[in-house]
């Protein structure tokens, strides 16, 4: 038997592009063989599935699950909007979506949670990369409780039941009929799908994002000649409009235009003569934050045929 040295991980890597731990186990299965240990690899889909892992995964879909007074959001990327169609990755998104009611924001507690085929999501995820034949990556989770009441959701260009390019998540706390906390719940969903809110009320928006928008604000004060006094009110002016227009219990409801959320569930209270409160939300769009690569793809042909793109027209 071979000795398994850091030397013979590091070179099983460079060829395979597969993890640490799992060339490490590769040639321990395989008695530091390293020809053997690379065909171990490509069986079990991790070669394949490394060499993946650096294109940029900014489709697949966005997947909710609900029961009762819990509910769940899971983003999981792949390469193209193709693989968003695929039964497998469908089937995946799904089963994560539910397993994440009991793992909630913890992505990594979710990776290691069991699959119903066997092994654990983060391996269930790299047999899927390997036979999909695309790069996939399970982003981000949340999870919402009310301790009375329900959590309500809505997907947004569905793809399939629960799935699609935007997830919203609504906890509504109260005593209130389910059937009345489920169709306000349905509603505020989506809004929060079109209007996008940055916190639940303006206390909650980020601190240094206020501060941006005041930087912007005092220059384009300053821009407009005014004294010092006028230029602080309408910077405060400025920073009112951008807390009541990002805050979800200040905005104006987008069925009506006119009414704010907060005033939207209070009548739905007074409606139902029960107690409601809209304690938290949760919105994922596919993709949001994730820097999608750019090409010149005739400018690539081009140069793969030793071809020099010529100058723009002046």
């Amino acid at each position: 038997m071979a000795e398994i040295t850091a030397a013979s991980v590091k070179e099983l890597r460079e060829r395979t592009g597969a993890g640490m731990m799992d060339c490490k186990k590769a040639l321990s299965e395989n008695h530091g063989e390293m020809e053997a240990s690379v065909d171990w690899l490509r069986t079990k889909g991790l070669a394949a599935a490394a060499k993946k892992a650096g294109r940029t995964a900014a489709e697949g879909l966005v997947g909710v699950a609900v029961d009762g007074t819990r509910g769940s959001v899971v983003e999981v990327n792949s390469e193209t909007d193709f693989v968003a169609k695929n039964e497998q990755f469908q089937g995946f998104v799904a089963e994560v979506s539910k397993l994440a009611l009991t793992t909630g924001n913890d992505i990594d507690a979710l990776g290691a949670s069991s699959f119903s085929t066997g092994g654990t999501v983060a391996e269930a995820l790299t047999h899927n990369i390997a036979t999909i034949g695309e790069n996939q990556s399970l982003r981000r989770a949340a999870r919402l409780d009310v301790s009375e009441g329900a959590v309500v959701s809505y997907v947004h260009n569905a793809a399939a039941p629960n799935m699609g390019k935007i997830g919203v998540l609504v906890a509504l706390e109260g005593s209130a009929p389910v059937e009345t906390l489920n169709a306000l719940g349905k509603q505020l969903a989506m809004h929060i799908a079109a209007a996008n809110p940055l916190a639940l009320d303006a206390a909650d928006l980020d601190p240094a994002l206020v501060e941006r928008e005041r930087a912007i604000a005092i220059e384009k004060a300053k821009d407009s000649g005014k004294p010092a006094n006028i230029i602080e009110k309408m910077v405060e002016g400025g920073l009112a409009k951008f807390r009541k227009e990002n805050a979800l219990l200040s905005q104006l409801f987008v069925i009506d235009g006119k009414t704010p959320i907060a005033e939207v569930v209070a009548a739905a209270a007074r409606e139902a003569g029960a107690p409601i409160t809209l304690k938290a939300f949760e919105r994922f769009q596919l993709g949001e934050g994730i820097e999608k690569p750019t090409s010149d793809f005739a400018a690539e042909v081009a140069a793969t045929a030793g071809i020099k793109k010529p100058d723009p027209v002046a």
